[in-house]
C-alpha cells in the first residue's frame, strides 16, 4: 500500500484500534476511523455516502460490536446484528466504489467448540460452534463467506484473517465486556495496587487460548495486504497456546499481586482449547515478534499509567 492511499478502518475495540494507531506510525498518512469520523457502518446510507465522497483505496473490516463471555451471553442479538449489518454494507460498497482490497478480520469463534487441534482454516463451518458465543460467531463466519463470495464472483480482492485472541496497550480491560486478557489484567492491577487478598478467575484454569500481541497482528494484517490474494481466509497465530490458571499467574507475577487466584468453576470456561494452525501464513513469510510475558508487560504498564492518569 502506497503511504499517500486512502484507508478505511471500520470497527470498534483492540483491532480496529491498534490498526489506526499503527499505519499512522508506519507514515500512512490518510487514515479513516468509522468510529472517529462519524459513519455508522450499520446504515448503509452512511456507507454509501463515504465511500461515494472519500473513495478508499483500501479497507479494514474488523467487528463493531465484540467481547468476552458474559457479554455474548448478555446481548446476542445484538453481537449477531451489528455484525452481519455493518459488514454486508461495507463490503457491499467496497466493491461497488472499486476499493483495491478488503481485509476482513474474523476470529477463531468461528471454529467448531470440538474442533481438532490445532485448527485449520477447513474446518470452519464443519461442525457446531460454541453455544455462549455462536451468534457471534455465525455473523463472523458469514462476513468471510460474503468476502469469498464477491472474490468469486466479481474478481474483487477481499480477504479475510483468522487472527489469535488479540491484545496489547489499548484494550480497555472492562471487567463485564472484556475478552479473558484485558479483564485479567485489570483485576490484578487493580488488586495488586488495592493489596486485596484474592482474585477470581473464571472457569477451573484448564481452558486453553492462544494470544497475539496487537503489534504482531498489526504487521500481520499489513503482510497479508502485500502478499495475500486468495479467496479463502487465512490463520494468524503464534502456534503455542497456555492454560488460563498459568495466564493467571504470569499477569499476577507482572503485576505484583501477592495473593491467593481463586478459580470461579460455577462459571464457564468456554471452549476447552483454541489453537489455530497457521502454516500458511509462516509459510508465505511472517512470523510474530512479541513473546507472550514481554507483551504482557507492556500491557500492564499501559493500563497502569492509564489507571494513575484517571486518579
Amino acid at each position: 500500500m502506497d503511504k499517500a492511499a486512502k484507508i478505511l478502518i471500520v470497527g470498534r475495540g483492540l483491532s480496529a484500534l491498534g490498526l489506526k494507531e499503527g499505519l499512522k506510525a508506519r507514515g500512512y498518512r490518510y487514515v479513516f476511523w468509522s468510529e472517529t469520523m462519524g459513519m455508522d457502518p450499520g446504515v448503509q446510507a452512511a456507507v454509501l455516502a463515504f465511500f461515494q465522497a472519500e473513495r478508499p483505496d483500501y479497507v479494514f473490516l474488523t467487528s463493531v460490536r465484540s467481547g468476552g463471555i458474559q457479554a455474548n451471553i448478555d446481548a446476542p442479538a445484538e453481537f449477531m446484528y451489528q455484525n452481519l449489518v455493518a459488514q454486508d454494507h461495507v463490503i457491499h460498497a467496497a466493491w461497488m466504489f472499486g476499493v483495491k482490497k478488503l481485509l476482513f478480520v474474523s476470529g477463531s469463534c468461528v471454529y467448531p467448540a470440538r474442533c481438532p487441534q490445532p485448527m485449520s482454516e477447513e474446518a470452519v463451518l464443519s461442525a457446531p460452534m460454541e453455544g455462549t458465543s455462536e451468534p457471534y460467531s455465525l455473523a463472523k463466519a458469514a462476513g468471510m463467506k460474503l468476502a469469498q463470495a464477491f472474490h468469486r464472483q466479481y474478481g474483487f480482492n477481499a480477504i479475510s484473517v483468522v487472527p489469535a485472541t488479540i491484545y496489547g496497550p489499548g484494550d480497555p480491560g472492562d471487567l463485564e465486556k472484556a475478552h479473558v486478557m484485558g479483564a485479567l489484567i485489570h483485576r490484578f492491577t487493580r488488586a495488586a495496587r488495592e493489596q486485596v487478598e484474592e482474585v477470581e478467575v473464571w472457569g477451573t484454569g484448564e481452558a486453553r487460548r492462544e494470544f497475539l500481541f496487537v503489534e504482531d497482528f498489526v504487521e500481520g494484517c499489513l503482510f497479508l495486504m502485500r502478499r495475500y490474494d486468495q479467496e479463502g481466509w487465512i490463520n494468524m497465530g503464534v502456534g503455542a497456546d497456555i492454560a488460563i490458571g498459568d495466564l493467571a499467574r504470569i499477569i499476577a507475577e507482572a503485576t505484583g499481586f501477592k495473593g491467593r487466584i481463586v478459580f470461579n468453576t460455577k462459571r464457564p470456561d468456554g471452549v476447552r482449547q483454541k489453537l489455530l494452525d497457521s502454516r500458511r501464513i509462516r509459510q508465505l513469510g511472517w512470523r510474530p515478534r512479541v513473546e507472550l510475558k514481554e507483551g504482557i508487560r507492556q500491557t500492564v504498564e499501559w493500563f497502569t499509567r492509564k489507571e494513575r492518569s484517571s486518579i
